[in-house]
Formats: C-alpha cells, sequence, structure tokens
C-alpha cells in the first residue's frame, strides 16, 4: 500500500514538473507576449518576466520591441533632371502596437523594407540631383513621411530614414568637377579685380595726398630704397619719378642771363653793292680802305674757320 501512494506521489510530481514545464514562460525587458487561445488574441499583453500560459490549449507569441536598423537595398532610377543615380538608404523602425504587428502584417519587417525601397524610388524620380547632393535633410523627411503613412496600420514606427550614399556615373562626376573648378576660377577672378578696385581708390588718396605735399613722394622713394636693400641684394634697380626731378627742378635756383653771342657775317665782292652785313647795328669794315682784317684772312671767327675769297680789284692787280 505504501509503495503505491510513494508511485502514485511520484508520478503526480512528475506530472506537476512537466507541466510546469510545458506552461512556463520567461519574456524579456524588451519583448511583450501575446496568448494566442485556439488561435484567438487575447486582449491581455504579458509584460517582462515570468508567465505560464495553458499546454497544448495556449500558445505564446513574442514581439520585440527595440528600434531595429533595416538597410535598404540600392535603387537604380532617373532623377527629375534627366541623370541615371543609385541610392541606398537606411530605416530605423520599431513595434508600438505588437497586436497589429502580427495580426495586421504577415511580416512587419519585409513589409516596411518593401514601402521603403519604393518610397526611395519615388523620391529620385522627384528630387533633382542637386537636392540629392545637398539637400538630403528634406528628403530624408519626405521619405520618412511616405514610409510611416502605411505603417501606422501595422503597429510599426518609423523612428528614422537616412540616405547613405548617391552613386554618379563616370561622366557625370567629370562633369562636376570641371563644373567646381571653374565655379572656383570665376570666383578667385572676382576676387582678384575686387582687390584690384579697392587697390586703385587707395592708391588715388594717396597720389592726391603726393601731389599736395611733393615731398612725401621723396620720403616714399627712400622707403622703397630701404625695403629693397634689405634683401641683400648685389643689383640694385631704382625707379626715379618723374614727379621727383620736376620738385628737385621746382626747388633749384633760377640761373643767371648769359650774354648773347655775335658772330660776324662773311664778306662779299664789291661789285655785288656794300659791303658785310652789320651785326648789332655796327657797320663792317669797308674792303676798299685797306685789307681785310687777319682774323678774317685766317678765317677763323670765334671758333669758326670761315675762307673768304679776296675782292676783284685785288685779284686784277695779282694777274698783273
Amino acid at each position: 500500500m505504501v509503495e503505491e501512494l510513494l508511485t502514485a506521489a511520484i508520478a503526480t510530481g512528475v506530472g506537476v514538473a512537466v507541466y510546469v514545464g510545458a506552461a512556463a514562460r520567461v519574456v524579456k525587458q524588451y519583448e511583450r507576449g501575446l496568448v494566442f487561445r485556439f488561435g484567438r488574441l487575447r486582449e491581455e499583453v504579458r509584460g517582462p518576466g515570468f508567465t505560464t500560459i495553458v499546454p497544448f490549449v495556449e500558445r505564446l507569441r513574442k514581439v520585440n520591441m527595440q528600434i531595429v536598423t533595416l538597410p535598404v537595398p540600392a535603387q537604380e532610377g532617373i532623377t527629375r533632371d534627366n541623370v541615371t543615380v543609385r541610392v541606398d538608404a537606411v530605416v530605423y523602425f520599431k513595434v508600438v502596437d505588437p497586436a497589429s504587428a502580427i495580426v495586421a502584417v504577415e511580416d512587419y519587417r519585409f513589409a516596411v523594407s518593401q514601402m521603403a525601397q519604393t518610397s526611395l524610388r519615388s523620391i529620385i524620380g522627384k528630387s533633382d540631383l542637386d537636392d540629392l547632393l545637398s539637400n538630403r535633410e528634406m528628403l530624408n523627411q519626405g521619405l520618412e513621411l511616405m514610409i510611416d503613412s502605411p505603417a501606422v496600420g501595422w503597429g510599426v514606427q518609423i523612428d528614422r530614414v537616412e540616405i547613405k550614399d548617391v552613386s554618379l556615373p563616370e561622366t557625370m562626376k567629370r562633369s562636376m568637377a570641371r563644373q567646381a573648378e571653374a565655379d572656383r576660377e570665376r570666383r578667385a577672378r572676382v576676387i582678384n579685380a575686387d582687390a584690384e578696385l579697392q587697390a586703385s581708390h587707395k592708391l588715388a588718396e594717396a597720389a592726391e595726398v603726393m601731389s599736395e605735399q611733393p615731398a612725401a613722394l621723396q620720403l616714399r622713394l627712400l622707403h622703397t630704397i630701404v625695403a629693397v636693400a634689405a634683401e641683400k641684394n648685389s643689383t640694385l634697380v631704382l625707379p626715379f619719378p618723374v614727379e621727383l626731378l620736376r620738385f628737385l627742378e621746382r626747388s633749384a635756383p633760377p640761373p643767371a642771363a648769359a650774354p648773347a653771342r655775335q658772330e660776324p657775317a662773311p664778306a662779299g665782292p664789291a661789285s655785288e653793292g656794300p659791303g658785310p652785313a652789320e651785326v648789332d647795328g655796327a657797320p663792317a669794315p669797308d674792303a676798299l680802305d685797306g685789307a681785310p682784317a687777319p682774323d678774317a684772312l685766317d678765317g677763323s671767327v670765334d671758333g669758326l674757320m670761315l675762307d673768304a675769297p679776296p675782292p676783284e680789284h685785288e685779284r686784277d692787280g695779282l694777274r698783273e
């Protein structure tokens, strides 16, 4: 009798242990449990911790409530300005309603992935290339709204959507590089022109001041000499401004007036009329009264050599 009771107790204990083992469940902190009794969803959502179900009658389905990082495969499309690009993105979402995530959609992860791919293709077709490259924040917000609208009925909340990379063709990359280089060169030329304009205004003001005070030009020249001499050059080329010469010319005293130089005119023959022309109102000596002056015969008058021919009557006397 005792042996039968002991056996029954052992059997009961084993049965209870098996029942407890089949009914016991543990729900983690980041999970929520949904209980299905004969295929019908119970309204109660099991929280984290230890819980039990009826074996062979109820079934527990655990739902992860963590934020899921879902990469979106690269999608190739044509932008609004007819440029072929490949864009990939990443979606961050989490389950906020475990019952809807399990009952309303078959596989909420796959559904969110497909919705993200189609929305990304739509965004590519509606955007320009410049928007994809520089205005990604607005595109991210638009993509998030497009995915979040149907996901609300699935018990899923889209936390964030980010465009990861935009792949361009090699020809487009070279064209963009040339465009950027041309833009940089244009900006450099504009800056140089602006600098020349400002420098010209300052130089004009400096020239006006120096024109009022010519001594400032000489001081500036001395500063230039000091600056060039500091380089320890063996050859010094110094520009000499004309304004400095004019300043020195004005500061120099005027020279004394020099007496006018007189030059006698050559003597002509007696038959032709009067003698040589008068110089400064003085009459020239007559050739008939006497022989010409030695200076006139030698032809040296004030450093000039004159070869005057003898008068005609003297040539007749010599022939006789």
